[in-house]
């Protein structure tokens, strides 16, 4: 057994290695300092790596069959010394987490990290700069698969109203605001994901301020005097049906919402295969004429019926959305709705 943990640390290690080198170059080119490394490209290593600067940041997905825990560790620190030696980092930097099935906001709660201490930097794309923290979640804050994503709407943003729903830490609202947007409102449930979008945009001399809504109320975004980039702290499922009762708009929209959630912050549960059709209306009534609602979701086998939304132009934009560190390897699906 020790014998093929071995051999396995060792094609891993020639692989990250290639993959390394290869990436490195493009990603300058690109802008960027982060990108997948490594996606599960030898089957008996499933593993997922991301390179963040000079940091990785990496998931064990769970395999077809037990193993025993013990043995698992064993086998995850071996990975680890090898991602290290490929990168020519120490091995303190690199985080191996275990990927379950997760539920409501647990992939979001803080992990138990063996004592190690946070490991916290910045990295960069498109001349942006963007917190990361690779050791206290699962992820990091900042999804590498949205990257083309951030682009678009960085490129359609400019003068635009832009409503973000389910905002997270707040990367495609720094991309809008970056792109020109005339306002932002950016909506999440969590405080330390909205406490994070607004150092996103202090890195990036940007200011978002917190607005206050009072309980289960939606606060007057038409009134004049507000900060342009704002970040509210509501569940998106009443602001929808609130804001049309208030007849609140915006010229772009971007939907990016969980699988699933049962967040205690919410009054109902959301599941996004079933509940996609009404969620996606309830946007389009916020969208201004000729406005667009982006849709970008992470459901695996999600598939969307254009049918469900007669008058709406709906165009599926996922092909254009592969970059050279996920190509050939499945991304989440992503459409416009435009009116």
């Amino acid at each position: 057994m020790e014998s093929k943990t071995l051999a396995q640390g060792l094609m891993l290690q020639n692989r990250v290695h290639k993959r390394y080198r290869h990436l490195k170059k493009w990603a300058k080119q690109q802008g960027t300092d982060a990108f997948r490394l490594y996606d599960r490209d030898i089957p008996e290593i499933p593993l997922v790596l991301d390179w963040y600067g000079k940091a990785v940041s990496g998931a064990l997905y769970r395999r077809p069959y037990e193993k025993d825990e013990a043995e698992e560790a064993h086998w995850l620190k071996t990975m680890s010394g090898c991602i290290a030696a490929a990168l020519d980092i120490p091995e303190d930097q690199v985080f191996l987490k275990e990927r379950k099935r997760q539920r409501g906001k647990a992939q979001y709660q803080p992990l138990h990290n063996q004592g190690r201490g946070s490991f916290i930097q910045d990295i960069h794309e498109g001349g942006l700069c963007f917190r990361v923290n690779l050791s206290d979640y699962l992820d990091t804050g900042f999804f590498l698969d949205r990257r083309k994503l951030r682009h678009l709407l960085r490129e359609e943003a400019r003068a635009k109203r832009v409503l973000n729903l389910f905002c997270y830490t707040g990367a495609f609202s720094l991309c809008a605001a970056a792109g020109g947007a005339a306002e932002i409102d950016s909506l999440d449930l969590s405080n330390t994901y909205l406490d994070w979008a607004a150092l996103n945009f202090r890195l990036n001399h940007f200011e978002a301020r917190r607005i206050e809504t009072g309980t289960g109320r939606v606060p007057a975004l038409d009134r004049p005097g507000l900060p342009r980039y704002r970040l509210i702290r509501r569940d998106v499922l009443s602001f929808l049906t609130q804001a049309a009762g208030r007849g609140l708009s915006w010229d772009l929209i971007m939907l990016d919402p969980p699988s699933f959630s049962n967040s205690k912050g919410m009054q109902n549960t959301l599941d996004i295969r079933r509940d996609h059709p009404q969620l996606l209306r309830q946007c389009l009534d916020l969208l201004n004429p000729g406005g667009t609602l982006w849709f970008s979701v992470n459901a695996k086998g999600f598939r969307l019926n254009p049918e469900h939304f007669p008058g709406i132009t709906v165009a599926d934009r996922s092909p254009e959305l592969t970059d050279e560190d996920f190509r050939g390897k499945p991304l989440p699906a992503c459409y416009t709705f435009s009116l």
